[in-house]
């Protein structure tokens, strides 16, 4: 019996070793086609995306007609019969009817929450005589301080602005107004006397206090000199900048940016407080409460260094899918408009003027080498030629350590540069991140300060640099001018709602540059400036695929970003924008085309079709 019970116990285990073996035999088929099946169902689309012309920004792949999303990201690019085999019954269609689809663009240089300060501002574009303009600023005249700024002396004539011009309008306010380049700006009388400032006063390092030829103060003060005045100014509550941040995230992607690069309220002379109280305040707060609509790099200055490597020590540089820690930031020189870029030649129209070195450079090198040395992106505002290389020559002597690492170094803007200098961009692996729309304002007036021989030698060489092998990222420096203006949004009195704020232009007859990359690329393509008839410098227009990857995959590879975003890559979030037209070849001649509707993570974050509904 016990025999028995043995032999079947054995021929049972034999059976079942047999079956369990069957996968493994026949070359293993029946267990790879398994495997195959459990693969493609985790394989699902939430969203395919079909019937269009996608522009990928990936050399892999640059065009395709569909592609497939899930949980946020890029699943598969391709053609539709590769794409539609992804989708289930809950899958979603976007059908793009022929429409152009390019990646979400990424604006390489803004100052995001002053930008949305200054959409809450009493709006003067458009004025166009003295007496309408004396009278607007009259009935701003409130309480407090009167702020402002984007006047541009070269539009009429070049003549500097004097407190005189306005103290008899503004007798019983402190009045800041800053020049369109946010370098220089001018107070009235009554603001010097808070601030102290008078004939006695000596120039601060980096900085100017323009007097008379009595040695009077005229009321306009150059960049480090402008912190005389500004900490007398209250600056915005938190809430408002919360406000702010919000205006400015629906506004960018009304623009179609879905990532941007943010320097924050930082310039010469300001507090080095500003952009940590603006990341603590203000985007912890929109993260944790699920208010972020963009992504956001964030620059911190560079001063405070050490503060940023133990932020990331603690946290890592990925703090979400909205907030990524960039680097540090310092100043070089100053603005052309304000005769503050340094320059190797003095300015035609300033002859014993070389511009502004607004920073010690043994103190930048300390800094800079520290900061890299930590691991941190280092990126520094140079506009003058000389500043450009002087910085070129800090960046070579700070990698000359023999540590071979993937730095990255920015230079920020890059306008003007000396012959030789351009070839050094790539030969360093510095980042030019350069704004093309800055090129409109200044094309007549770098000719009147430069001489047009040298102004056209140097300025704004964008092509020239790409042929170098320079890494170029596109941007806006919105809100330009006002950036910091915006920052100091006053709030007069608790007796005063919100939408009371002292505030004005002073020159709203200028065209302030705004996040805008479609226009950014148009300008880049063609650099016709207003009232011209033909290009400026046009040996350095680009080509559209250089210009939509400036804004794109380069913009991203520039702060490090390129492995979640800047091209429609599998594993990427699914950022993207449809455009209006569904013509390439029209797109690539006349660059003309609105954006209708972007997309973020897959969601559809706005359309110009209100009546749309997210996908």
């Amino acid at each position: 019996m016990n025999t028995f019970w043995v032999t079947l116990s054995a021929s049972v285990i034999v059976v079942l070793l047999s079956i369990a073996s069957l996968p493994l035999l026949n070359n293993n088929a029946n267990y790879l086609k398994f495997a195959d099946l459990r693969r493609s169902s985790s394989e699902v689309a939430d969203l395919v995306v079909t019937n269009g012309t996608i522009y990928t920004s990936d050399d892999s792949l640059p065009f395709a007609d569909s592609m497939a999303i899930s949980n946020s990201r890029i699943l598969r690019v391709g053609n539709y019969s590769s794409i539609k085999k992804l989708a289930r019954t809950l899958t979603k269609e976007l059908n793009l009817h022929g429409k152009i689809v390019v990646p979400g663009f990424i604006d390489s240089h803004v100052h995001f929450i002053p930008g949305g300060l200054q959409m809450a501002r009493v709006e003067l574009r458009g004025v166009n005589t003295k007496d309408l303009f004396v009278e607007k600023i009259r009935k701003a005249v409130a309480s407090s301080w009167l702020l402002g700024g984007g006047w541009n002396n070269d539009i009429w004539g070049g003549d500097l602005p004097m407190a005189s011009w306005i103290d008899s309008v503004t007798p019983h306010n402190p009045v800041w107004l800053a020049r369109m380049d946010g370098h220089m700006g001018l107070a009235n009388t009554l603001a010097l006397t808070l601030a102290g400032i008078s004939r006695n006063n000596e120039n601060p390092n980096g900085g100017a206090i323009i007097r008379n030829n009595d040695g009077e103060p005229t009321g306009l003060l150059i960049d480090s000199a402008m912190k005389l005045v500004l900490p007398h100014i209250p600056e915005a509550s938190v809430d408002e900048r919360r406000e702010a941040l919000l205006r400015a995230s629906s506004h960018a992607l009304k623009r179609g940016v879905t990532t941007v690069v943010d320097f924050g309220r930082y310039f010469p002379g300001s507090s080095p407080e500003y952009p940590w109280d603006d990341f603590s305040d203000v985007y912890r707060w929109a993260d944790l409460s699920g208010n972020m609509m963009t992504r956001i790099c964030l620059f911190f200055p560079m001063e405070t260094w050490s503060r940023l490597v133990d932020l990331m020590s603690k946290s890592g540089r990925v703090l979400s899918q909205w907030i990524y820690l960039g680097g540090v930031k310092a100043f070089a020189d100053g603005s052309l408009g304000s005769n503050s870029a340094f320059f190797h030649e003095p300015y035609a129209d300033d002859l014993n003027n070389y511009g502004l070195q607004v920073v010690d450079l043994d103190s930048l090198y300390n800094m800079t080498f520290s900061s890299d040395k930590s691991g941190l992106q280092v990126s520094i505002h140079a506009i003058g030629d000389r500043a450009n290389d002087l910085i070129l020559d800090m960046y070579a002597s700070v990698a000359s350590d023999k540590q071979i690492r993937d730095r990255r170094f920015r230079i920020e803007h890059a306008q003007h540069l000396a012959p030789g200098t351009v070839a050094r961009f790539g030969e360093q692996s510095v980042v030019a991140s350069v704004q093309p729309d800055h090129l409109l304002d200044d094309a007549d007036s770098a000719s009147k300060k430069l001489g047009c021989e040298r102004a056209e030698r140097g300025s704004y060489l964008f092509k020239s640099l790409l042929t170098k092998n320079a890494q170029l990222a596109f941007g806006s420096d919105w809100p330009v001018c006002d950036f910091w203006i915006s920052s100091l949004y006053v709030s007069v009195s608790t007796r005063f709602p919100v939408n009371s704020f002292v505030m004005c232009f002073f020159c709203c007859l200028f065209q302030v540059a705004d996040i805008n990359p479609l226009k950014s690329i148009r300008t880049s393509m063609k650099r016709v400036p207003p009232g011209w008839e033909k290009a400026w410098i046009p040996s350095e227009c680009l080509c559209l695929k250089d210009a939509l990857n400036a804004y794109t995959i380069s913009a991203a590879h520039a702060c490090f970003l390129d492995k979640y975003v800047g091209s429609l890559s599998p594993g990427k979030y699914a950022d993207f924008v449809v455009l209006s037209t569904n013509s390439w070849e029209d797109f690539a001649t006349e660059v003309f085309a609105d954006v209708e509707a972007t997309y973020v993570g897959g969601f559809k974050a706005y359309s110009i079709r209100p009546e749309d509904k997210s996908e």
